[in-house]
């Protein structure tokens, strides 16, 4: 920092000479070449005169030095008129840009001054405007000259970069020279003047792999063959220097990491010559035996390794895959193994990489092998069948231990055990096979019917006689063959018409069959008539050779009055061996027909009827009945329905039409619905019977034994006790006539419907109210809703 300071102040005074230098050198070419204040005449081009008014004073710019920390402000040079005779009349007058703040005039010398410390990075130049005045009346004296104040530049500002660090990739084993990357400082002193800001760039760290270059800062890699495997990071210092790189420069530096980036320059290695595996005869295919990895150093898709088998005697057997996340090779089982025929195996694998790189394969093959070997591990076996399936044959109807074929498993394994034989009875749960446990053979037990079962489909069980977990199974297919057992029979059950006029030899229905058995022994059919009936004076058949025949009438004329129904029997074979035959009956009906032969009547009696009813008389007869018993029926329903007075009472008597009771029932026609013995007051009957009519002050118990039994349902008894407590209760009002029944229970919020207790009279009271009681209540409205019938009865 010493020297920083010392190389500034020398600079400083070296600019401050060179000014004063060229100031003296301007005052006396002044003074001796001093303008007159009045202007002179100069001839133009054309002889016209012209008048130019000369300033007093000539210059173009000033310049003082930045960054200036002396004690005394800094001097510019001095500004004088030539009208100043040095009497102290004239004012010098400094305005513009920092004018009164930045710089200072002396008025009465012209000596500026500026009172600050500049920094040219923050302003490079001032421009003002000085004028002479009189200092009396400040009357312009010369007119306003402007000028420039340029603040002089020292190196007072180091390089900076544009990052503080860098990142760059470059390939590994790159050529020398290989770019990287290009950094760039900037300096902010003044590039036009001296060498503040002429940068200079080296390495201070990193040597002597990369390099850079003075003046552009592009870094280049300056040693061959670098390997990423090695060193994948190196770090790297730059500085950048002013003044050219020359002492006393200012310098920044930055940092940047150089990272290697792989190429495929190194090919995939096994680790080992040899690898061991073993897997069981058991596998199945698909299973994994074992894995392989070569190693490659390199990373990404450059160290992919692809993984193949090439030679060996387990090529057929086995498979190899590549796991591109584990990168290994995985070998597979191809096919099933067997212990017993094959102990072990080898393999030549190799790995190989996927993406090679041109520049490299001179550094030799891309690849490696090594060599597999594995051996079958013995397993304990299942028994093994010969065959798959079975597929056997048997005659129908064959006698019970028919021998249908065999079927023969054994063990695979070196200690050969014993097989012992079954039938899964879930594939033959009506038991129609058994099977030998030792040798295999497959027998009937009962006949086998084709037409009802043609194929059976068995499953055979094997299983080792000392390992009874070891298990195989193979499906036996058994096809019953036909024989000819059944005859055949007509296709349909038919019924025949024929004609009373039918001509001779016209046919009148042609007959088919069927048989159950095979075609081998079925059609084609045969059919005739029985020997004894050949000569049939009535029909006749004819086969027509398609497994059809026709039957005709041989004669002419039938009448329904003498036969109306003929049974002929047709002897049908078949073509199996032997031939079957059966005898079918053909019912023919004969039917009076029109003359095109259309049916009318086959019934016989139609002629015979000729007094009985027409169906149109008889479907009248059956409507008559049934609308007879309809109304019948709506009769008997509306006499149920018929509505039946509540009490067996005279109406006139209202007293005895109020009933009150404290169960709801169906309405007032629902007399049936309640116990009789419900009336009674169940406080009666404890011997305490409350007034609805009076508020008594003593209350007299009845007389005992003239309470009815709880359970009494006779009304004439009820009536009288309840007469007898009245005559003998001294509290009852002197209408002793009258009884009132108002009890609702005990508890009920319900009060009485009865107008005896009311204070009013019949003629203060209005019943039309009870006709909008809905039907409940139309009894009572209509007992108190007629006051004339009231006043005539009176």
């Amino acid at each position: 920092p010493k020297m920083k300071e010392d190389s500034c102040l020398h600079a400083a005074l070296l600019c401050l000479g060179v000014l004063c230098y060229s100031q003296a050198l301007t005052a006396d070419r002044l003074n001796h070449t001093r303008p007159s204040l009045h202007g002179h005449r100069e001839k133009g081009k054309e002889g016209q005169v012209l008048h130019r008014s000369k300033r007093g004073w000539v210059w173009n710019q000033f310049f003082v030095i930045e960054e200036y920390t002396g004690p005394d402000p800094r001097g510019c040079p001095r500004l004088h008129s030539d009208i100043d005779s040095g009497d102290g009349n004239i004012k010098y007058i400094l305005s513009g840009e920092g004018a009164g703040i930045i710089f200072v005039i002396d008025d009465k010398s012209g000596n500026i001054h500026a009172t600050k410390t500049l920094d040219r990075e923050e302003r490079a130049q001032y421009t003002l405007t000085a004028q002479a005045v009189d200092r009396n009346t400040n009357r312009p004296l010369e007119p306003p000259s402007e000028f420039i104040v340029k603040v002089q530049d020292i190196n007072d500002n180091p390089p900076e970069f544009l990052h503080e660090n860098y990142h760059a990739n470059v390939p590994e084993r790159s050529n020398v020279g290989t770019s990287v990357i290009q950094v760039t400082a900037s300096d902010a002193d003044d590039p036009t003047y001296g060498n503040s800001a002429k940068l200079v760039y080296s390495i201070l760290e990193g040597q002597p792999y990369f390099s850079v270059e003075a003046q552009t800062g592009i870094i280049r890699t300056a040693l061959p063959n670098m390997d990423r495997e090695a060193k994948e990071e190196y770090h790297v210092v730059i500085q950048a220097k002013d003044m050219g790189g020359h002492m006393g420069g200012l310098s920044g530096t930055t940092k940047v990491t150089i990272t290697l980036t792989d190429v495929n320059d190194n090919p995939p290695k096994f680790p080992q010559s040899v690898y061991q595996m073993a897997v069981s005869e058991a596998a199945v295919p698909g299973e994994e035996v074992g894995r392989v990895k070569a190693k490659d150093p390199d990373i990404g898709e450059n160290g992919l390794v692809a993984y193949s088998i090439i030679d060996g005697d387990g090529v057929d057997m086995f498979e190899i895959t590549t796991d591109y996340e584990t990168q290994e090779g995985v070998v597979k089982l191809k096919k099933l193994l067997d212990f017993e025929t094959k102990k072990s195996y080898s393999l030549k694998v190799e790995a190989s990489n996927v993406h090679i790189d041109p520049k490299f394969i001179s550094n030799g093959p891309f690849k490696d092998t090594v060599t597999v070997k594995i051996a079958v591990e013995d397993a304990d076996e299942p028994p093994v069948f010969l065959k798959p399936s079975y597929v056997f044959e048997v005659h129908e109807n064959a006698a019970s231990g028919t021998v249908v074929g065999k079927v023969h498993a054994k063990d695979p394994d070196a200690a050969n055990s014993a097989i012992r034989y079954s039938i899964d009875r879930h594939t033959d749960l009506e038991r129609y096979f058994i099977i030998n446990a030792e040798d295999g053979n497959i027998k009937t037990i009962k006949a086998l019917d084709r037409e009802e079962i043609p194929w059976h489909n068995i499953s055979v069980f094997a299983v080792e006689v000392h390992k009874q977990h070891q298990e195989a199974k193979v499906p036996v297919a058994i096809k019953v063959i036909d024989v000819n057992d059944n005859a055949p029979r007509f296709a349909d059950a038919y019924e025949a018409f024929v004609c009373e006029n039918a001509r001779s030899n016209q046919q009148f229905i042609t007959i088919s069959a069927d048989d159950k058995d095979d075609s081998a022994n079925g059609p084609r059919f045969i059919f005739s008539l029985p020997p004894e009936i050949i000569h049939n004076p009535n029909f006749t058949l004819r086969d027509n050779r398609d497994n059809t025949a026709s039957v005709l009438v041989r004669r002419e004329g039938f009448s329904r009055h003498k036969q109306d129904l003929y049974l002929l029997p047709i002897v049908i074979s078949d073509g199996g061996v032997p031939p079957l035959s059966s005898t079918n009956t053909l019912t023919i009906r004969v039917c009076g027909c029109d003359s095109n032969g259309s049916l009318l009547s086959c019934n016989a009696e139609a002629y015979v009827l000729n007094a009985g009813l027409s169906t149109g008389a008889l479907i009248a007869i059956l409507a008559c009945i049934v609308i007879l018993l309809v109304i019948v029926v709506l009769f008997v329903t509306l006499k149920r329905q018929k509505k039946e007075p509540l009490i067996v009472f005279e109406e006139e008597d209202v007293r005895e039409n109020i009933i009150t009771y404290d169960d709801e029932g169906g309405g007032e026609e629902d007399t049936e619905a309640f116990d009789i013995a419900t009336l009674q007051n169940p406080d009666g009957i404890n011997g305490f019977i409350p007034r609805k009519d009076i508020k008594p002050e003593y209350q007299y118990l009845p007389r005992p034994g003239l309470r009815p039994a709880p359970n009494s349902v006779d009304v004439d008894d009820f009536i009288n006790t309840r007469i007898q407590e009245a005559d003998n209760d001294p509290t009852a009002p002197p209408y002793d006539s009258i009884q009132i029944y108002g009890y609702e229970g005990r508890g009920s919020v319900a009060g009485s419907l009865s107008s005896l207790e009311s204070a009013t009279t019949d003629s203060d009271l209005d019943y039309d109210y009870l006709q909008n009681w809905g039907p409940r209540f139309k009894k009572l409205a209509d007992l108190y809703g007629s006051k004339d019938t009231f006043d005539d009865d009176s």
